[in-house]
């Protein structure tokens, strides 16, 4: 081996063991932005109570298909249809670096849908770049059946941000519906 074919293997030698450590430290930083399944399970049993049923294969299930969310939100929301809907929810946006901040969401849906409900929600957020990113309007299909008591999730997606609410609600309510839900930054009555 010549002097110059040493020097390129050696700067491809070292390249090679520089590129690890910084995807390491990407993952590093992704991992410490983000919350562990343990740490949400924790907090959601918390929110919703030990005893809800079902609770740790929901999030079991979010985790396995979506990883490790960025952000959650805890909050309640009621909702009622007569064929068209409305649902009304508020709670708290945490986040790993910044401090709790409050959102609402509201949104009309259309279908085959009757009665009401009350839930508590723990959506799991993922991919959200800054707090701001949250306030648009996401998409909702929503196939529920409610009778005294029940557990679900469902995802919407939009502009790279996927929220994963699940909820636990009482009511009674069945039906299948398309709406979307509007993330705000201050309470309104206005579903649109």
């Amino acid at each position: 081996m010549n002097r110059r074919q040493l020097i390129h293997f050696a700067a491809a030698l070292g390249l090679s063991a520089a590129f690890p450590a910084f995807g390491q430290d990407r993952k590093k930083a992704a991992e410490d932005d983000s919350f562990d399944k343990d740490t949400v399970l924790k907090d959601a049993e918390a929110f919703f109570g030990k005893g809800a049923e079902g609770l740790a294969k929901v999030i079991e299930k979010a985790f396995a298909e979506l990883g490790r969310p960025n952000a959650y939100i805890k909050g309640q929301e009621a909702a009622g249809a007569i064929t068209v809907g409305l649902l009304y929810g508020d709670g708290t946006l945490v986040t790993r670096k910044g401090k709790p901040r409050k959102v609402w969401w509201q949104g009309p849906s259309i279908g085959f849908d009757f009665g009401g409900n009350v839930s508590k929600v723990f959506t799991l957020v993922y991919g959200l770049r800054s707090s701001g990113a949250l306030f648009q309007r996401y998409p909702a299909v929503d196939g529920s059946f409610y009778y005294v008591g029940g557990a679900g999730i469902n995802y919407q997606r939009r502009d790279g941000i996927t929220l994963a609410p699940i909820r636990l609600g009482v009511g009674l309510r069945a039906g299948a519906s398309i709406g979307y839900l509007h993330y705000t930054r201050q309470k309104t009555y206005n579903p649109f």
